[in-house]
């Protein structure tokens, strides 16, 4: 009987609790996860979008956030004045810019 008392204590002791590395894997794995499906994508769309906002030019046909269309007027460092039709002329946040391209070209689909 002690025997069978002393094997049972033996194999108490010899589970090992779970590593610390062990139990943060599922979190790591879930991080690196949401970096490439999520974070590193948004990051080069914010990138392409910023350089994008800075090859503005006067002249080029845009399209605003608000779907409004019309090419650009006047430029500043961060306001656009769009001109939409013969002298109606809209001031819009630069960051609001969506598309651009050569006049007549930036709403059309491809």
């Amino acid at each position: 009987m002690n025997e069978l008392l002393l094997l049972a204590v033996e194999q108490g002791t010899a589970q090992q609790e779970p590593s610390m590395f062990g139990s943060l894997l599922p979190l790591i794995l879930m991080f690196a996860i949401f970096y490439f499906l999520l974070i590193r994508p948004q990051k080069k769309r914010q990138e392409a979008h910023r350089k994008m906002l800075g090859l503005l030019k006067k002249g080029d046909s845009v399209v605003t956030g608000g779907g409004v269309i019309g090419t650009i007027f006047a430029l500043e460092d961060e306001v656009l004045t769009i001109e939409i039709a013969d002298k109606t002329r809209v001031r819009v946040i630069r960051s609001q810019v969506n598309m651009y391209g050569t006049p007549g070209e930036a709403g059309k689909d491809n």
